[in-house]
């Protein structure tokens, strides 16, 4: 690779992780190409150089942001393992338990900018461009899958229903600032999904 493509590269891993933790923090309407541009160091007019347009810049910083907070989850032993640990009725895998009360922590709420961007970004994602949909789709999906996988059980429907309920718990406990009763949805959705044990 050239020196001026090694120096676009840079420029543009740059532009993304700064548009990456912007748009978990902030939501996508926080994001202005002029001001991602300027604090990269860069010239707004340098921006064509990289993306097609601004939807293209969402989409791409969308992308890298599933990708960051899967590797942080993966990192912190929180994603959904593959396996195929059988589990029946309300006996979960212990795996599927830790991930479950690593997923609605304290800490996993109070950290969007660094924490799964599903849960940070999916309500403007839905209102956004096919392609970002589309980036987002396919996370969920493999969210769905790790979790089926973990599961063990064949449920499809069991598996949507855990992923919907972890994604919109960890929503809701962000919405609350009496940090009570945020704490009280994180806990009231990781006791129905995996119960501790008695004894």
């Amino acid at each position: 690779m050239g020196h001026s493509q090694a120096d676009k590269a840079a420029s543009r891993e740059r532009i993304l992780k700064l548009a990456s933790a912007q748009i978990r923090k902030q939501g996508l309407a926080s994001l202005s190409v002029g001001k991602l541009m300027g604090k990269a160091g860069l010239t707004h007019g340098g921006f064509y150089g990289h993306f097609k347009s601004r939807s293209d810049l969402v989409a791409r910083a969308v992308e890298r942001a599933l990708a960051d907070g899967a590797g942080a989850a993966r990192a912190a032993g929180a994603a959904p393992a593959t396996g195929s640990a059988r589990a029946t009725g309300q006996h979960r895998p212990p795996g599927f338990a830790g991930f479950v009360r690593s997923y609605l922590s304290r800490a996993h709420r109070d950290a969007p900018e660094t924490g799964c961007a599903i849960a940070a970004l999916a309500g403007d994602v839905g209102r956004a461009d096919p392609d970002a949909r589309a980036v987002m789709a396919a996370a969920i999906e493999g969210m769905i899958a790790g979790v089926a996988g973990q599961l063990g059980t064949g449920d499809e429907d069991e598996a949507i229903a855990v992923v919907a309920a972890m994604i919109g718990g960890l929503t809701i406990s962000r919405v609350f600032t009496d940090p009570k009763r945020s704490e009280a949805v994180l806990r009231a959705v990781r006791e129905k999904l995996a119960p501790r044990e008695a004894g």
